[in-house]
């Protein structure tokens, strides 16, 4: 199982692969870390439209 795990990290199909992953987490860690800031931007806004109203 070592070996074949070696193999696939030591090839270029494993290294392509890596890369890509590598890619799919940086854009995840981007996307979420956009998506927190829109979020708490949207609650406070939420927040006044709700402080004015009341």
């Amino acid at each position: 199982m070592l070996v074949k795990l070696s193999r696939f990290l030591r090839g270029s199909k494993g290294a392509t692969a890596i890369e890509y992953a590598l890619i799919a987490s940086l854009i995840a860690v981007v996307a979420i870390t956009g998506m927190k800031a829109i979020g708490n931007k949207i609650l406070h806004q939420l927040n006044n439209i709700a402080t004015n109203l009341g």
